[in-house]
């Protein structure tokens, strides 16, 4: 008797929390179902809930700390794979981040003590903390 492990047809919805998961955008299911419940997560434009379901041609939003991902849905996975096969399930609409300039924080030569009011000004406004 022949077994043919035929492939297992794609399924025609899957919930949001897993495939956030599948596609690697969350580390683990559990934290994709507390960003929905948190919040963090739209789907077509409104808030998601860990069990509604995706169908190809959604559009999710993730806020994530300092900026917002929009994916395109594709392909429904509901196993996690690698990271190249879960960037072919979606397309990032992620507008590109402006780069965060970065000015250094001054430095005191070693040994030079402690800092003098004048020295602590001119630290504080180089920091942008004060206007003076």
């Amino acid at each position: 008797m022949a077994s043919s492990h035929a492939p297992a047809p794609a399924p025609s919805a899957v919930r949001i929390d897993s495939w956030l998961w599948a596609v690697r955008a969350y580390k683990t299911r559990s934290a994709a179902t507390t960003a929905c419940r948190a919040g963090h997560v739209r789907l077509n434009g409104n808030p998601a809930k860990a069990s509604q379901t995706v169908v190809p041609g959604d559009t999710i939003r993730i806020r994530q700390p300092g900026f917002e991902r929009i994916l395109e849905v594709h392909v429904l996975i509901v196993k996690r794979v690698g990271a190249e096969a879960a960037s072919r399930c979606y397309t990032d609409h992620t507008p590109e981040r402006p780069p965060v300039p970065f000015l250094g924080l001054p430095q005191r030569d070693r040994g030079a003590g402690r800092p003098t009011k004048k020295d602590r000004r001119e630290m504080e406004r180089l920091r942008g903390h004060l206007e003076g």
